[in-house]
């Protein structure tokens, strides 16, 4: 296959060369939106006379047989074509002669590149904000049964106060809302129109990249012909909230794995999303959360890869920036494929209720509403903070909780305590009383699978 670029050289590029300077293997799943992208160029050719009106109705006719013969199978992209863009525009001269030739008029390569990724990327993520929504769908369905089933909170990974199951897996809902929030708004800035930059000065004809920004969806185009090709911060963009994705999903892994084990105990997965040892056979194993952990790894990487490569290279574009789709791409696919197995694993997931009260009623999670209990009856917090910890030692002391110390015990730290103790520190009790907004209340409990269900709206 004869190159774009031939015309200067007498020797044929080495093999090994070649290879390495070829990125059909990468760029080729680009083919839609470059066929999109050259349909709207040519459009554009046409209506401001550069070609004629029969020329348009070949080249747009040849691009709609190529895409349509690549997706039925019919055409395989050849691994001999450098790129996605060589490939298109020689097939389409192979089937409609000199017209397709006209094809890259008033564009260079170095735009081209450019608009194919900044339309496919705006697909991916696209994609990637539906997978989100079902993954919050899942925590919501978890919440929603879950509302009530107290469990212990931690900090420092120690026992910590009461909370609801609802309340800690909607964190987890706020992190993702917060990733949509992250993919929009990098998408926002991507969706500039580089068109009609050419390689990197521009073109001698009159283009309208107003009207190629417009017909390819774009709020607008790049203002600055050499920023519109040699910008990569959009993939830094996006590979850095990608990066905040993954560490989201390998944080809940990592409490679904703990859950999971029998130290723990308080979930149970479905079988689908789990797998056994080969020498073992009492094993169930959470190896899809321990996958979504470990692949946290390789989407860091592709971020700082992507910022390495594009910290010393001057305007405008160079080779190196090839490297870019290999990292964003390898990154959206492993973020999507965790969002898909991690949504219906949360949705399956079997909360033990037994398990995680068992766990409530260990650890003296009610310390903070004893001492608050003391500081309403008039008693200085930091005061009641220090009585409540001596009662504790002495519960310790003598295997005993707050729960099951009797009254007289009691008093004899303080007058202040009362029969109405019991109830105050009661752990059902002390879920409910936490009224205060964002907290672990019932109703503000409600309010946040509120908030997601209006956010998926």
């Amino acid at each position: 296959m004869e190159k774009l670029w031939a015309g200067r050289f007498t020797k044929e590029l080495d093999k090994i060369a070649f290879g390495f300077n070829s990125s059909i293997d990468v760029d080729s799943r680009m083919y839609r939106q470059d066929i999109t992208g050259s349909m709207v160029h040519a459009e554009m050719l046409s209506k401001q006379g550069i070609i004629s009106p029969v020329e348009l109705k070949e080249i747009l006719d040849g691009l709609s047989s190529i895409l349509e013969d690549i997706e039925s199978g019919k055409l395989e992209i050849s691994s001999d074509a450098e790129d996605i863009h060589s490939f298109v525009e020689t097939e389409l001269t192979s089937r409609i002669g000199n017209s397709g030739k006209k094809l890259h008029t008033a564009r260079s390569r170095n735009d081209q590149v450019a608009v194919d990724l900044r339309l496919y990327l705006r697909d991916e993520a696209e994609k990637v904000i539906s997978l989100i929504d079902a993954l919050l769908l899942a925590i919501c369905s978890q919440a929603e049964r879950n509302r009530d089933t107290i469990m212990p909170g931690y900090t420092h990974l120690q026992r910590a106060q009461p909370i609801s199951f609802a309340h800690h897996i909607l964190a987890y809902a706020m992190m993702l809302t917060r990733d949509k929030d992250r993919i929009k708004d990098a998408v926002k800035r991507m969706n500039v129109s580089p068109l009609g930059s050419c390689a990197l000065s521009g073109t001698t004809y009159n283009t309208d990249r107003e009207y190629t920004a417009k017909n390819l969806g774009f709020d607008d185009y790049c203002k600055n012909s050499i920023d519109g090709v040699s910008d990569r911060d959009f993939c830094v963009e996006l590979l850095s909230a990608l990066s905040i994705i993954m560490t989201h999903l390998s944080r809940l892994s990592e409490e679904i794995i703990l859950w999971s084990s029998w130290e723990f105990k308080f979930v149970e997965l479905d079988d689908s999303y789990t797998t056994g040892s080969s020498i073992m056979p009492q094993k169930k194993n959470p190896d899809m959360a321990e996958l979504v952990r470990g692949k946290t790894g390789r989407v860091y990487g592709n971020l700082m890869s992507t910022l390495t490569m594009l910290k010393g290279i001057p305007l405008a574009y160079n080779k190196d920036m090839q490297e870019d789709k290999e990292s964003i791409f390898d990154s959206f696919d492993t973020v999507k494929v965790c969002l898909q197995v991690t949504a219906p694993m949360i949705e399956t997931m079997t909360v033990l209720k037994e398990n995680t009260l068992a766990a409530a009623k260990r650890g003296f999670i009610n310390a903070t509403d004893l001492a608050d209990y003391l500081t309403k009856k008039g008693m200085p917090f930091r005061e009641a903070y220090k009585l409540t910890g001596q009662i504790v030692r002495h519960c310790i002391e003598n295997s005993l909780v707050l729960d099951n110390m009797e009254l007289d015990e009691y008093k004899k730290f303080s007058n202040m305590f009362e029969e109405d103790l019991y109830e105050e520190i009661e752990l059902a009790t002390c879920v409910k009383k936490r009224i205060s907004q964002g907290g672990t209340g019932p109703e503000s409990v409600d309010n946040q699978i509120k908030f997601i269900k209006e956010n998926l709206k």
